[in-house]
């Protein structure tokens, strides 16, 4: 998984952003980033925080503790998923990929 990397306070989601899209999903890998796709019009920073609820949601997280850490005008973005392991992330997310593809 490319778009995942280690950080020492967690880990480090590469995504690529869809938005205004039919519903919010993990639709799969997209080069070196998961592309996700998020309801929300990329206006009035109405996309970075749907990208950063429904990832505080999908990893059971505080959307306070999610933290966009590049990519805020971009649909490329990287984020912080604190407290995490490349290893959970993974867990996480492979139940999604699965399905996709």
């Amino acid at each position: 998984m490319p778009y995942l990397s280690s950080h020492e306070h967690g880990v480090i989601i590469q995504i690529h952003v869809q938005p205004r899209a039919s519903r919010n999903r993990i639709q799969g890998p997209h080069g070196n980033s998961l592309k996700v796709s998020i309801t929300a019009p990329p206006v009035d920073n109405r996309a970075n925080s749907a990208v950063i609820s429904y990832l505080a949601g999908l990893f059971s997280l505080p959307k306070s503790s999610v933290l966009l850490l590049s990519g805020g005008q971009s649909r490329c973005k990287r984020l912080l998923l604190p407290g995490y392991t490349i290893e959970g992330a993974r867990a996480v997310l492979e139940p999604m990929l699965s399905g996709s593809g």
